[in-house]
């Protein structure tokens, strides 16, 4: 990656965004979303950064910029139509282990703003390490035609019962297993309904009762050629909720990167034609893990004596091209 992707503290910004036209009019109204601890420098200011700094008290330095006014900030935007200012701008705050993003220039960035899709308290950023705004711009679209409104309040919902569920179901891979199956089932559609009272009131009985701990799994996955983009919804949803993986070499390792991220992820120097791994596989399912176990190809799976008494669930996916 070009860019590492971090997510601030918004408490503990302290910005500074030099320059009053329309493009530091946008800038300041993305940072008001976190924390009005803005300065402003600039000698004018456009009708809209004056109402921006009138609204919400920012402070305001009356001046063009000028050196010496960084201390105690810790993000700065360069906003101003001056490629040499900017520049300027830019050798100071660098020393100082400042984020500095100076717009339309990245070569004088330490940082680059995302697409940004709000669902507060979620909050989904997207970026093409600005080698193709457009491109973002169309995939932020495309998200935020499938993405519904509500998607925030079932962070707020999972948050305010956090604790609750912490004390009542023990094990972090038996709660997560149970936040699964709340959100992705009525409880989750109550939420996303409105119904915020219903869904409380079915939670709360919900850990109440006895809940018993995940049944384990394995899935095989036959990964054809290897081209993640032919996945199947199946095979890209057992992926995503896997508790381990096991993949050989000839798999290709692109398709690692649509698995849970912290899935435990074993790494086979036999390729998987010549041996699978059932026993560590079949070990982690009678723990309660789902595993997914990567192949590629097509071939039928071999008869496995010890899979077959183990009475684990399995199950094959054909996926990809």
């Amino acid at each position: 990656m070009k860019y590492f992707p971090v997510f601030l503290d918004a408490k503990k910004i302290s910005a500074m965004v030099i320059g009053g036209g329309e493009v530091a009019t946008r800038k300041i109204e993305l940072l008001l979303k976190s924390t009005t601890n803005i300065t402003v420098m600039s000698e004018k200011v456009s009708t809209s950064v004056a109402r921006l700094i009138d609204k919400h008290q920012l402070t305001w330095l009356q001046h063009n910029y000028q050196t010496g006014y960084l201390d105690n900030i810790t993000l700065v935007i360069a906003a101003t139509d001056n490629m040499s200012v900017n520049k300027a701008i830019y050798q100071e705050a660098v020393p100082l282990k400042i984020l500095t993003n100076v717009v339309d220039q990245p070569e004088l960035c330490t940082y680059i703003t995302p697409a940004i899709i709000d669902r507060s308290p979620m909050i989904i950023a997207l970026s093409s390490s600005g080698s193709s705004p457009i491109l973002i711009r169309m995939l932020r679209e495309q998200i935020e035609k499938t993405l519904p409104q509500a998607y925030g309040k079932l962070a707020d919902f999972s948050y305010k019962f956090r604790d609750h569920v912490k004390v009542r179901v023990k094990g972090l891979r038996n709660r997560r297993s149970f936040w699964e199956n709340i959100l992705k089932g009525p409880i989750g559609q109550a939420v996303l309904d409105g119904k915020q009272q219903q869904a409380e009131q079915q939670l709360i009985a919900s850990i109440k009762q006895e809940i018993a701990p995940p049944c384990g799994e394995i899935i095989f996955i036959y990964t054809k050629g290897g081209n993640p983009d032919n996945l199947t919804l199946n095979a890209h949803r057992a992926m995503q909720f896997a508790d381990a993986v096991f993949y050989d070499e000839e798999v290709n390792i692109e398709l690692i990167e649509y698995v849970r991220r912290d899935a435990e992820k074993f790494s086979q120097d036999i390729p998987s034609h010549i041996l699978i791994n059932f026993q560590d596989a079949i070990e982690l399912a009678q723990q309660g893990q789902k595993v997914i176990y990567l192949l590629v190809g097509n071939e039928a799976l071999p008869q496995n004596a010890a899979l077959k008494g183990s009475n684990i669930i399995t199950q094959i996916i054909v996926s990809g091209d």
